[in-house]
């Protein structure tokens, strides 16, 4: 039974609060780790291909461990999940602290980034669930941007910390603010919040072609933008000598904000995602050809790094529409499956930037590599996709906005 008619308005806000503070440590954690990439390597003696499997690592597990997990956790209550997660994710930030090498490194990450994928979407339920109707579309917007905030405005603070603290005492700061979340979440009511689909459910919906295609897609898109910023310090190294990380994820970030700000609006406005999506592959593809061009000059690289975060965080979006237009009737599996798709192609990238650095490949042609997996996702979508899609305008069917809007926050 839901608590939230007699729970008084002030608290369910500060639950809500509590609830994206993890969110931000969440946000912080799985994106900090690309500009502390340098830092680890040195520190670990190891290559900086090595150290940025701990990045695949985290994502991998966040992808495809978290939906095993909350299959396991189904049925318990929103609070126990929820610190059960919290716990699991900070454990695996203060065995990172601590971490002696490159193997212990890798673990600790795993499990970092299955606390991080069991959290994030039960957080957004929960949050729902307090909130009631009337305010839920506020409070969903505050949790998630509780990790946007820690992405945008946390991962650069975390850097300029650890040029005076070391990496480890980022990681220190992170497992903090997880715990300090923690304590709060143990006075949350009881709320009743539904699980995230399990992998089983997502798995089973690509028989659908058209659903197919549009997470692989998906997925190269995720290999492609999150790939390459896993590797931004090492671009930046070999491409102009340039150890100023921080002022790049400002403006990688920046351009996050407003791709994820503007996208929803243009969507709406044009009811066109397909050629939406299209358009953003194309602009994705022409901001990583243009980073070896510009990165000896500061203020030219600023655009196309602009370009590339708004272009990789406005994608899932008019993709999430046309996989609700595909499978209605499973809005939740469809987009967690997009969500999976998105974390599973990060892990990709990761491991296939770090193998090509392993060759010795200098690290200023990274965003060559990148744009031609893009192309490739251009290609699918203007073929397959289209194949499996009507070539008319795709209107969100009824009610189904709201459904894109839960189910969003909910596989995220």
């Amino acid at each position: 039974m839901s608590t939230t008619p007699t729970t008084p308005t002030t608290r369910r806000s500060g639950f809500v609060l509590l609830l994206a503070l993890g969110a931000f440590a969440l946000g912080l954690d799985a994106y900090v780790m690309a500009g502390l990439l340098p830092r680890v390597a040195t520190d670990l003696h190891v290559s900086e291909a090595s150290a940025g499997q701990m990045v695949t690592v985290f994502t991998l597990c966040y992808a495809l461990g978290a939906p095993v997990f909350a299959t396991v956790m189904a049925g318990r209550p929103a609070k126990v999940v929820l610190g059960c997660a919290l716990l699991v994710f900070s454990a695996g930030n203060v065995l990172t602290a601590l971490a002696p090498s490159l193997p212990v490194l890798l673990v600790a990450r795993a499990l970092a980034g299955v606390g991080a994928g069991l959290y994030s979407p039960m957080a957004a339920a929960t949050a729902a669930g307090l909130a009631g109707e009337e305010k839920r579309g506020r409070s969903l917007a505050v949790v998630m941007g509780g990790m946007s905030i820690g992405t945008v405005v946390g991962v650069p603070l975390g850097v300029l910390l650890a040029e005076h603290v070391g990496w480890r005492g980022t990681l220190w700061l992170i497992t903090a603010l997880g715990l300090v979340a923690v304590v709060g979440i143990t006075r949350l009511p009881s709320i009743p919040a539904s699980p995230p689909p399990p992998l089983r459910q997502r798995v089973r919906i690509l028989a659908d072609g058209r659903v197919a295609g549009i997470a692989v897609v998906s997925l190269l898109g995720g290999t492609a933008s999150l790939g390459l910023y896993t590797y931004l310090a090492p671009f930046l190294a070999g491409a102009a000598g340039s150890q100023q990380v921080v002022g790049a994820m400002w403006a990688w970030g920046a351009g996050g904000v407003l791709g994820a700000l503007l996208i929803g609006r243009i969507v709406d406005r044009t009811r066109r995602p397909f050629a939406i999506v299209a358009w953003i592959l194309a602009l994705l593809i022409v901001a990583h050809l243009a980073l070896p061009f510009t990165a000896h000059l500061t203020w030219a690289l600023f655009l196309p790094l602009v370009v590339w975060g708004a272009a990789g965080w406005a994608l899932q979006v008019p993709q999430q529409h046309q996989l609700i237009a595909a499978q209605p009737g499973q809005a939740p599996v469809a987009v967690a499956l997009n969500s999976s798709a998105v974390y599973l192609g990060s892990a990709i990238g990761s491991a296939l930037g770090g193998t090509v650095l392993a060759t010795g490949l200098n690290p200023a042609t990274l965003p060559y590599c990148t744009a031609v997996l893009a192309a490739v996702a251009l290609l699918l979508h203007g073929t397959a996709v289209r194949h499996f899609t009507r070539r008319t305008t795709l209107p969100v069917p009824a009610g189904a906005q709201e459904k894109s809007q839960r189910a969003t926050t909910a596989a995220e």
